[in-house]
């Protein structure tokens, strides 16, 4: 009996191991109903660090084989052995367990455990040829992926989508076999964690970066879109072409809407058009529409035109004043934008006209005085240089001959007559001499200093010399000349030639003008 009730036992507890089995397929089973809802949920880009540069990187020795390109970093650490270079060809720098290498490795860890944990999952078969996928995370219920023949990646629309797919074992892609990127998605947003090794089939075209915990092997002939990169074990080449994937700045998406009226101020019933301009930073022409609202109701939409602009007349508004936005709705390559609330008013009766604005009456300036003149100061006149004095010559006097009776004193009074010629001949020589020379000193000092005055001093002397130039002069002469002769002459010399006509002998020396004027 107590070997009875053994084997009835052993069937409960394997009823209770069934039980608990199946309970466990069935949650799985919900979540593999459930998670695909949430597949779509934006992800960001897995980071790389200092990882990014690389196209090769391995933890224990990069091996090649045959023309390999590698455009991009090739780097191996903790190890340090890279083979194959030539005949392989790197563009880009190669390190081989330095501080760069150190630090990529330490990188790539970080980056492997951040596409280990992305959540939410979608879980997909084994299989992944064949199928196409939208951005988000998947993992295989069975730890491994596969590509045979084509998977296609749609990021429909978006540049920024990313894609992680994880392995919990291997990644195996067959000869031939190829990822096609459509909808704007772009290489270096795919990931691919690996908990094991990672396998690309020759002559495969393979697009993303692989993170692999272990090993990479590229077959022959294999082209990838994206990155090698193993944290333990190798890399292995063989006539491959790699080539580093960096993303596209994607283009500033970014519009900005503004509104226009026809009319700011109208009356009710009459047409308003309202004019929206949709601008893109980028220097894009906007597409698609753009709908109008009034204080928050809808009162139509309009397609934007080749420029840029889309209007819409209404003529419903009430009376009253109201706020309309235009919102441009955006496009594939534009973010949507609103523009700022334009005030409409709406009046009942008709739009009294604007009074024309009273013009301000411009201030009459005071008048400015004259201004006062500053007095010059008149310099003091120089005095003119005192003229030398022509020296007078003193004339000498004649022996008075001896008195000659009868005859004899006639022949005295002849020759007495000559001599007083001859000394008047000279003195009216004398005063020419002098009048000259004083005219010529007078046109040089009015022509230095004319208008200017002369003082008291100057002028007697100019005097004295205008006189002994003139007929006084000759007078004093004669007065001269009679007082060394006798008295007998006396007579005759009242009816002297000259004495009848004064200014005979002056026919070349016109009477003296008086130039000058006396002051004080």
């Amino acid at each position: 009996m107590k070997n009875v009730a053994r084997i009835r036992a052993v069937p409960r507890s394997l009823f209770r191991s069934s039980l608990t089995a199946t309970l466990a397929v069935i949650v799985a089973i919900g979540v593999l109903v459930v998670t695909p809802q949430s597949a779509g949920a934006a992800q960001a880009p897995v980071g790389l660090g200092t990882a990014t540069s690389y196209a090769v990187l391995a933890g224990a020795a990069v091996t090649n084989t045959g023309p390999t390109v590698v455009t991009g970093d090739l780097g191996v650490s903790p190890g340090s052995s890279v083979t194959g270079f030539p005949p392989g060809t790197v563009i880009g720098a190669i390190h081989a367990a330095d501080a760069a290498a150190v630090q990529a490795q330490v990188d790539l860890t970080t980056a492997y455990n951040d596409a280990a944990g992305r959540t939410p999952v979608t879980l997909v078969p084994t299989e992944l040829g064949g199928t196409t996928l939208t951005p988000g995370v998947y993992a295989s219920a069975a730890g491994t992926l596969g590509i045979t023949g084509n998977l296609t990646l749609d990021a429909k629309g978006d540049p920024n989508a990313v894609f992680i797919f994880k392995a919990a074992s291997t990644l195996i892609t067959a000869s031939a076999s190829t990822v096609t990127l459509i909808g704007g998605a772009q290489a270096c947003n795919i990931f691919w964690q690996v908990g094991s090794s990672a396998t690309l089939g020759t002559s495969s075209s393979f697009v993303g970066t692989i993170l692999a915990l272990t090993s990479i092997t590229v077959t022959t002939g294999v082209k990838v879109n994206g990155r090698v990169l193993a944290r333990n074990g190798a890399v292995t080449l063989d006539s491959d072409t790699i080539t580093r994937s960096d993303c596209l700045i994607p283009p500033d998406r970014t519009t900005a809407t503004t509104l226009t009226s026809s009319a700011p101020t109208a009356q009710v019933g009459t047409p308003v058009t309202f004019t929206a301009t949709v601008t893109a930073t980028a220097g894009f022409v906007p597409t698609g529409t753009v709908a109008f609202t009034s204080d928050g109701g809808n009162i139509g939409s309009a397609p934007l035109d080749a420029t840029g602009h889309a209007g819409l007349t209404v003529a419903n508004l009430p009376v009253g004043t109201h706020q309309i936005v235009a919102t441009y709705s955006g496009s594939p390559q534009l973010d949507s934008s609103a523009s700022p609330p334009l005030t409409q008013v709406i009046t009942s009766g008709p739009i009294p006209p604007t009074p024309p604005p009273t013009p301000t009456p411009t201030p009459t300036p005071p008048p400015t005085p004259p201004p006062t003149p500053t007095p010059t100061p008149t310099p003091p006149p120089t005095p003119p240089p005192t003229p030398t004095p022509t020296p007078t010559s003193t004339p000498t006097s004649t022996p008075k001959p001896p008195v000659v009776p009868g005859g004899a004193h006639h022949a005295g009074e002849e020759k007495c007559e000559d001599e007083g010629d001859q000394e008047r001949s000279r003195n009216v020589k004398e005063a020419k001499a002098r009048a000259h020379e004083h005219r010529k000193w007078d046109r040089g000092h009015h022509r230095d200093d004319h208008g200017r005055l002369v003082d008291v001093q100057t002028l007697h002397t100019l005097q004295g010399v205008i006189g002994e130039g003139g007929h006084r002069g000759h007078h004093r002469a004669h007065r001269s000349w009679s007082s060394h002769h006798p008295g007998h002459h006396h007579a005759r010399h009242k009816i002297h030639k000259f004495h009848e006509r004064p200014y005979v002998h002056h026919k070349g020396h016109p009477k003296p003008r008086a130039k000058i004027a006396v002051t004080g």
